[in-house]
């Protein structure tokens, strides 16, 4: 894995209910639990957020509202592939995706996209819509990828997460 890149990635939810309703309540109380988890994290560098401490305001992806009360992005930088699928697969992370049903919709496209980035670089909304599209276009590339079909920096292909559900 070369040092002079990190992993960025996004992932947009598609919610049930606004964010002050009472459906979404445990939802919105785990947020702060959650990203205090990934900013201790081992390889963590980055999230995208708003003066309020998290990125449920930042708007983005008004393409995939769809009649939804909303979306929210979450974006973030790690160290590698293998740095935020610990993360994601482990923990409170792993609890609240156990739970993603109760709070968001199901999209029927990708919803979710890696890509690497010169290191130091924080990508924001427009760059992170385009790696969605562009993975829903055309699948995982080294362009825009996912943790079941990563691709290292170099783009050679590695080991996916296959039976690990996102």
């Amino acid at each position: 894995m070369s040092t002079s890149h990190e992993l960025a990635q996004v992932n947009v939810a598609r919610l049930r209910a606004p964010l002050d309703s009472a459906q979404l309540a445990d939802f919105v109380d785990l947020l702060d639990p959650v990203n205090s988890l990934a900013e201790r994290s081992d390889g963590f560098v980055w999230r995208l957020q708003s003066e309020g401490g998290d990125a449920t305001d930042i708007e983005g992806f008004g393409f995939d509202v769809d009649g939804s009360p909303g979306v929210i992005v979450n974006m973030s930088v790690w160290r590698d592939v293998e740095a935020l699928s610990a993360f994601v697969y482990g923990g409170l992370h792993r609890e609240v995706l156990a739970r993603r049903r109760e709070w968001f919709e199901r999209m029927a496209q990708a919803y979710t996209a890696c890509w690497w980035v010169p290191a130091g670089h924080r990508p924001d909304v427009p760059e992170a819509e385009q790696r969605v599209l562009h993975l829903r276009r055309h699948g995982p590339t080294p362009h825009a990828f996912t943790l079941h079909r990563p691709v290292a920096a170099d783009d050679a292909p590695v080991d996916g997460l296959a039976g690990r559900p996102l």
